[in-house]
């Protein structure tokens, strides 16, 4: 009797322990969430609007991942769509994995808003335009810089596109340099500060002081950056001193909360460097004034510089430059390169980086880094070994303290290779060229655009074709393969796979947080005549 005794008190604890709800075993959850990701959405104020199962719209405004505010039942059905496309620019988003039942959390939900399309944002179809500035510090549909070269671009962490300068029409018509300031946001241009006039000199006031009346004087063809907390910095271009004289700056500002600081460099033109020792930071150096020049910055917030043509340690008149400069903590230190203007490249042997490697002195060249923080560097006008100085298509990668030349040609004017379209090749190559774009995206492949060079049927003209970088080798990704083609518009804020910039080169771009390009102006072709350009494009990679 004991025995059975212990045999039914054991069947029934038997058979709690294995029903849910039982001592020690909680019950399973009676509700499930739903989320996702989205990719590619083109900019943060877009539009987009998710639902799930005809309800419970969910507002999304930037890429990654997202989760419905509210949880169904176990073992209820879900179905997510797009509500609402987004506008601006107008997208097409489509969901995969968007429906099922839930028999645990819903993680995998997808929503893909396209990719490797051109969205013409703003500005005109036609050349020459003057600027419609309006109310200072309004948004306007109607207002829009006018056309120019080289200004400064950036986009601050909202998504929002700003513009500094550039050399260009103003108010009046005339072509000028500028140091009118921008800002592009939810499709509309809002003139922020700077007069509408130019020409104008720099008020610097003191050096290291930000107030409400300092501002750069009038440049086109500086280099600029912007570090992690969102501040923009623009160093030297061609452009307007402190007492009105125009020529090759040397002068460093921020922009910050609103107001600029003059930071460094001097507030005369045409000043020739400080190297100090190299490797050795230090409160007096300086590079010298120069334009054209290009800049990266690394992911501890070092901006680094390199060649442009300019001024060296001791000569009156300007030269290639082939210098490198590193500004770190408020501080410059000249990290490799010559002192001295002029230089021939030395490549040494391909692939193998040496000591003596040295790009030849250049300016309007391309650049970007990569995910490792290696520097790279292509084309631009240049000195190539032999001393020809002309359009170059050679590759350089800056890493470890040395220079490797990684590709392209030792001689100048070499036409494109193109390949097939969308198509990596060993064999592609961007044929020798100047003053176009270059950014590189979050996964650190290199990316350029256009500029003045060289096309596949043996002729120089302004280019339109589109390239990435990676892996070691080239893509031509869209574009024409022939110089001065002409711009395909379509409908403004749309991105569509027909829809292309003309032919330009003195353009700004540069990427913003969902590294997406933007491109403004330039001087190129629009409606089949060529002049300064105030159009405004983006591109979804």
């Amino acid at each position: 009797m004991k025995s059975l005794f212990a045999v039914l008190i054991l069947v029934p604890a038997l058979f709690f322990a294995g029903c849910g709800g039982g001592p020690g075993n909680p019950p399973p959850p009676q509700t499930y969430t739903i989320s996702g990701t989205v990719a590619n959405l083109a900019t943060n104020n877009g539009g987009l609007v998710l639902q799930d199962n005809g309800g419970d719209n969910l507002p999304v405004s930037a890429n990654g991942s997202f989760q419905f505010a509210t949880a169904i039942h176990r073992g209820s059905s879900y179905q997510v769509t797009v509500q609402t496309q987004p506008s601006n620019p107008a997208q097409q988003c489509s969901v995969a994995n968007g429906n099922g039942t839930a028999t645990a959390n819903v993680t995998d939900v997808k929503i893909e808003c396209g990719h490797n399309e051109w969205a013409w944002m703003s500005g005109s179809q036609a050349i020459n335009q003057i600027g419609t500035y309006g109310t200072l510090g309004t948004a306007a549909t109607a207002n829009t810089p006018g056309g120019r070269q080289q200004p400064a671009i950036w986009s601050d962490a909202s998504g929002d596109l700003w513009l500094f300068g550039g050399y260009g029409k103003d108010s009046n018509g005339a072509l000028l340099p500028m140091n009118d300031l921008w800002k592009f946001s939810a499709g509309e241009w809002t003139w922020v500060s700077g007069p509408t006039t130019g020409g104008q000199s720099g008020n610097y006031g003191t050096l290291g002081v930000a107030t409400a009346n300092s501002i750069p004087g009038a440049r086109f063809e500086a280099v600029y950056w912007t570090d992690s907390s969102g501040n923009f910095w623009l160093f030297g271009g061609n452009g307007f001193d402190s007492v009105g004289n125009e020529a090759s700056l040397n002068d460093l500002w921020k922009y910050s909360a609103g107001q600029w600081t003059w930071m460094g460099g001097s507030a005369v033109a045409s000043h020739n460097g400080v190297y100090g020792t190299q490797g050795v930071a230090a409160a007096d150096n300086v590079p010298g004034a120069r334009n054209f020049a290009v800049a990266w910055v690394d992911s501890s917030d070092n901006a680094w510089l390199f060649g442009g043509l300019g001024y060296d340690g001791s000569s009156a008149s300007v030269g290639m430059l082939s210098d490198l400069w590193k500004y770190s903590n408020g501080q410059w230190t000249w990290m490799a390169g010559p002192a001295l203007k002029n230089q021939n490249g030395v490549y040494g042997t391909q692939r193998i980086s040496a000591a003596s490697n040295l790009p030849g002195g250049r300016y309007g060249a391309y650049n970007w880094i990569d995910a490792s923080g290696n520097l790279w560097l292509f084309g631009g006008w240049a000195l190539n070994g032999s001393g020809a100085s002309s359009p170059i298509n050679d590759l350089w990668k800056y890493s470890g303290g040395q220079w490797t030349w990684m590709g392209g040609a030792q001689v100048p004017n070499q036409l494109s290779v193109y390949g097939t379209q969308g198509v990596a090749s060993a064999s592609n190559t961007p044929g020798a060229r100047q003053f176009g774009v270059s950014w590189s995206d979050s996964a650190g492949n290199g990316w350029i655009f256009g500029g003045n060079g060289a096309d596949s049927p043996s002729s120089f003209g302004d280019l339109n074709d589109l390239w990435k970088y990676s892996n070691g080798e080239w893509t031509w990704v869209s574009g024409a393969n022939v110089g001065n083609a002409n711009s395909t518009f379509g409908t403004e804020g749309i991105l569509y796979p027909g829809n292309t910039p003309g032919g330009r080169a003195f353009m700004s771009g540069g990427a913003d947080s969902n590294g997406n390009l933007w491109l403004f102006g330039g001087w190129g072709v629009a409606s089949g005549a060529q002049g300064n350009l105030n159009d405004l494009w983006m591109y979804m990679p």
